[in-house]
């Protein structure tokens, strides 16, 4: 039997992407069209505008800035599938110009008082914590529907995302702003989504992806002869992030409590006020001024805003830990890393707490 094809071998596996998201048109009614057609769309418009990076390096018309840092790229794309042991396809030797600075925008909601996403399943991925759109009007539209039902909303520019193996997933013109070694991090998380992912678990995919991008920089930076990257960036970084979650685990004790709608609202902000001033005081004492969060901090608050950070750090700890019980073996630890995604969430669950306490 003869199959169509793409240029670049791909259009089985877009067959098989499009059938279940057409069933689910077929079964969900006119609601969704609309959102999965813009779906279907879009991904089809980013695979017709692939290049192979060989072929983008080789054109003297191309811009030389862009050539070689796609150039360098490839170097941390076979280091990822030498070294590292992650999938060894076409993924990230492709390039494609998108014209925008972001491929998808993700619309993050929750309760007024509660730190629960608003979830969606989709037929490949399973439930995830947002939703996403190709078009920032769209995401901002979905974004104020949501509002006007009392959520907390917030809508999030992605400059890269996998598609788990079902396609050869390109980098992207919304990535090349960054310098060498961030898009080699991008790379090497994305390519642990194709290496392993549980359907409705953001938290373990996500920090599963976050651990794999951290440890891999790490032996990138050793096998290019540098130094391990700057321990104030790195502390920094951290440090920040343990701000955003201790005001997750305060406000989650908030909202268990029976208050008025009127007070939680008042301790609500209270809380988001706190982060802020534990923040300038982490800042002005420690970072010796270091303004590269304040964007972030100065703007508005809400439950959302503060879904990602539990999504992609909650659990690095407790991957870190069994990446030092197997020796740094990496074929041992995505072995282990897959025997713990099979347990029953509550399962999953518990062992990740116990790693994390290791």
């Amino acid at each position: 039997m003869i199959r169509p094809r793409s240029s670049h071998g791909l259009l089985d596996p877009l067959l098989r992407l499009l059938f279940p998201a057409l069933m689910l048109l077929l079964l969900n009614g006119c609601a969704s069209v609309g959102y999965y057609s813009q779906l279907a769309s879009g991904q089809w418009q980013l695979l017709r505008a692939r290049t192979p990076v060989a072929e983008v390096v080789a054109d003297p018309a191309r811009d030389p800035q862009l050539r070689a840092h796609l150039e360098q790229s490839q170097q941390a794309r076979a280091f990822a599938s030498e070294h590292l042991h992650l999938p060894d396809n076409q993924s990230y030797r492709l390039y494609a110009d998108i014209g925008r600075p972001y491929v998808v925008w993700n619309v993050f909601a929750t309760p007024e008082f509660s730190l629960q996403a608003q979830t969606h399943c989709f037929p490949i991925a399973g439930c995830v914590a947002y939703r996403g759109y190709y078009n920032q009007g769209a995401a901002r539209g979905a974004a104020a529907l949501l509002q006007q039902q009392g959520m907390d909303v917030a809508v999030s520019g992605v400059e890269a995302y996998s598609t788990l193996g079902w396609f050869n997933d390109p980098i992207i013109s919304s990535m090349m702003h960054w310098g060498d070694e961030r898009l080699a991090t991008l790379i090497f998380h994305e390519l642990a989504h194709q290496r392993f992912y549980v359907q409705d678990d953001t938290e373990f995919n996500e920090s599963f992806a976050t651990f794999v991008e951290q440890q891999g920089t790490r032996q990138w930076r050793a096998y290019r002869g540098l130094p391990p990257a700057s321990e104030a960036q790195v502390q920094q970084r951290d440090q920040f992030t343990q701000l955003l979650l201790d005001t997750r685990q305060r406000l989650e004790h908030l909202y268990a409590q029976a208050l008025p709608a009127e007070q939680m609202r008042e301790r609500k902000a209270a809380q988001f006020e706190q982060l802020r001033q534990d923040y300038r005081q982490l800042r002005d004492s420690q970072w010796h001024g270091d303004k590269r969060y304040d964007a972030w901090i100065n703007a508005p608050i809400n439950n959302a805003r503060l879904l990602p950070f539990g999504l992609y750090d909650q659990w690095v700890p407790a991957f870190a830990a069994l990446f030092k019980q197997v020796g740094g073996d990496w074929p041992a630890f995505y072995d282990a890393v897959q025997t713990l995604g099979k347990r029953p969430p509550a399962e999953r669950k518990a062992e990740l707490r116990r790693l994390a306490q290791l």
